[in-house]
């Protein structure tokens, strides 16, 4: 399993570490208006998994931010995912007050479904850690990174380039 700390203190992942080259499991979480997602509902496409633990703090703000900008130039083959356990109704607040038009929060509050399919569920916080997948049009899991400090920044620009090595 990942070994990831949270303001340098060690926590637990619960759930299943992902690594490339695995078929990405499935998950429910709940979009904004409280209607299931799951893997399958953007099949065919090439999807950027960035998991944060609250957006309503400075680096999880900072990295869906980030996405939103770099999605205009990934095209309409690309869909961008912000995955936290913020409410769907703080997601969806949120986004109209910091203008997220591209990326699609959805909250993985109810279930944890999301969290312990992906390895990212901190069991100390019943927050997930920060990590980012890529995910490619036929559920094949191209790129991971958890990041080993939840409170750190990921590395954008990989992600992107992995995103970008499949379009």
């Amino acid at each position: 399993m990942a070994q990831v700390t949270f303001k340098n203190g060690p926590v637990t992942l619960v759930g299943n570490e992902v690594k490339v080259g695995d078929q990405a499991p499935d998950f429910t979480v709940l979009a904004n208006d409280l209607s299931p997602v799951t893997l399958n509902d953007s099949e065919g496409k090439i999807r950027l998994f960035s998991v944060v633990p609250s957006l309503d703090t400075g680096v999880c703000d900072a990295q869906t931010r980030r996405f939103n900008e770099e999605a205009a130039n990934l095209g309409d083959n690309v869909v961008i995912y912000t995955v936290s356990v913020d409410l769907p109704f703080a997601q969806k607040r949120w986004c109209g007050a910091a203008g997220i038009d591209v990326v699609q929060t959805v909250s993985d509050h109810r279930d944890l479904s999301f969290g312990e399919a992906y390895g990212v569920y901190i069991q100390e916080l019943r927050l997930l850690t920060r990590a980012v997948f890529v995910v490619d049009a036929n559920n094949k899991v191209t790129y991971v990174e958890y990041v080993p400090e939840a409170t750190d920044h990921p590395n954008y620009e990989a992600a992107i380039a992995a995103v970008k090595a499949l379009a």
